[in-house]
Order: structure tokens, then C-alpha cells, then sequence
């Protein structure tokens, strides 16, 4: 697909980190973007820089997502683009046991819900909602319609101790990609999926030096982080080249998470 301003965008997660490189990325090239996040000011601020269009949406709620598609077609038309990078994680083991009390307990199913709910149903409910937007559109050349570009990790292959409920929903976005892709290919809209290794995104800047040092020592090559612009040059050949799709692809410098 050919960027530039007939192109409409939506990026989930665009206020910060690996979606506002995108979002920048996809702006950079003319095309009209707008931002769903629930972080209002952050976006705000990320979508006047990029002379784009903020949203606030919480990929949870059925309601907020409706708001949010319905402020973003009104300004720019329906979108032929979304990247989904909303998401968060925790660390949290299935059972454990206090050192200092000997107690035991149980990972508390509320919080495994919690992910899930943000990562894989607010990652689907958004696929579903743009993709049906994108049926009424025009095809452009080979009949494309659209492109869907979802946000895994991966901890979907090498989930580490403490991310059952974090590896368990971005697995369950990379078994989406093909279906996602056949359910769609019959009206030239194309899926797929980026698994981000340890990007330097904010929620990486609060750990310690130390902790960085060591993780971006497990890199094999390049020994750092991934750099938001590098998920999002991903992001964009995945959506310029017309013959990807169904796939699910690692962008981590060649690391494999070992359990810690």
C-alpha cells in the first residue's frame, strides 16, 4: 500500500513508546493518523506534534472503542490502517510461597483477566471494529482494501517466570494473525503480526541501570534495545509490501528468553 495523505491511520497505544514511533513513522510519510490511548495528556501532546488526531480510548470497553473510531472516521475517514500496540503486562507467578511467612498463595484470576482483557480482547475488539469499517472502502490495486498490523511479543514464545497472563495473551494475538488473515482475504484486507523483543520504551527507562545493563547483554547482536523506530520501520514495510501477510515475525536482535 502506498503511503501518503489519501491514507487514513489508527494507532492503539500511539501516545508513547512503540505506537508513537509508528505513529510518527506513518506521519512522516503524509498519511492522517489518529491515537487511541487512555493516557490523555501524553497523547495530546504526541498527536499535535504529528499534527494527528488523539482519541481517548480504553481498548477495554466496547463503548470507549466505538467513541474513538467514530472521532477518528469523522476527522479523516475510515481508516485503511491500524497498528495495534495497546498492552500491558505484569509479574506475577501461578502460585508462590512468602519466604518470610511461609504462606502461600495463588496468582489472583483478576489480575490474570486483566491482561487479557487489555492485550488479547482490546487487540481483537479493535481487528474486528477496523476491519469492518474497511469492508465498505474502495479497492486500491490487487483489490487491497486495508492492512492490520498487531502488536505480540516475544514472551508469546519464551514466556519467563511471573508472565503467565502477559505470554498467554500475546500468544494468543500471534495464533490470531492467520486466521485473522483468512477470515479477511477474500476482501483485501491483510493481517499481520510484530513480536518486539526488549524495546526501550518508558515503561524499560524506569528500571535500573543495572537491570538494562544486564538485559541488553542478552542481546546477542546488536548488544542494546530495540529502538521504538526500529518497530516501526517494521511496521511500515509490513504495510508498503502488498505480499505480506498471515505472518508473525520476531524483531528482537536474535535473543531467546531464558525462564529468569
Amino acid at each position: 500500500m502506498k503511503l501518503d495523505s489519501t491514507v487514513s491511520a489508527i494507532v492503539t497505544g500511539g501516545a508513547s513508546g512503540l505506537g508513537a514511533a509508528t505513529a510518527r513513522a506513518l506521519a512522516a510519510k503524509g498519511v492522517k493518523v489518529a491515537l487511541f490511548d487512555f493516557n490523555e495528556e501524553t497523547g495530546t501532546k504526541t498527536a499535535e506534534e504529528i499534527g494527528g488526531l488523539f482519541c481517548k480510548v480504553d481498548v477495554t470497553s466496547e463503548e470507549s472503542v466505538d467513541e474513538g473510531f467514530a472521532k477518528a472516521r469523522a476527522a479523516h475517514g475510515q481508516e485503511r490502517i491500524i497498528v495495534n500496540c495497546a498492552g500491558t503486562g505484569n509479574a506475577i507467578k501461578t502460585a508462590s510461597r512468602d519466604k518470610a511467612t511461609g504462606e502461600t498463595k495463588a496468582f489472583p484470576t483478576d489480575q490474570f483477566d486483566r491482561i487479557i482483557q487489555i492485550n488479547l480482547v482490546g487487540t481483537f475488539r479493535c481487528c474486528a471494529k477496523s476491519a469492518k469499517g474497511m469492508l465498505d472502502l474502495e479497492p486500491l490495486e490487487d483489490g487491497a482494501r486495508g492492512v492490520i498490523i498487531n502488536t505480540g511479543s516475544v514472551a508469546a514464545e519464551d514466556g519467563q517466570i511471573g508472565q503467565a497472563a502477559y505470554a498467554a495473551s500475546k500468544g494468543g494475538i500471534v495464533s490470531l494473525t492467520l486466521p485473522l488473515a483468512r477470515d479477511l482475504m477474500n476482501d483485501g484486507i491483510r493481517v499481520n503480526t510484530i513480536l518486539p523483543g526488549i524495546f526501550d520504551t518508558p515503561l524499560m527507562a524506569r528500571a535500573s541501570e543495572q537491570v538494562r545493563a544486564s538485559l541488553s547483554a542478552g542481546v546477542p547482536f546488536p548488544k542494546r534495545f530495540g529502538r521504538p523506530e526500529e518497530y516501526a520501520a517494521m511496521a511500515l514495510a509490513m504495510i508498503e509490501n502488498d505480499y505480506w501477510n498471515g505472518e508473525d515475525v520476531r524483531l528482537d536482535g536474535g535473543i531467546r528468553m531464558g525462564p529468569r
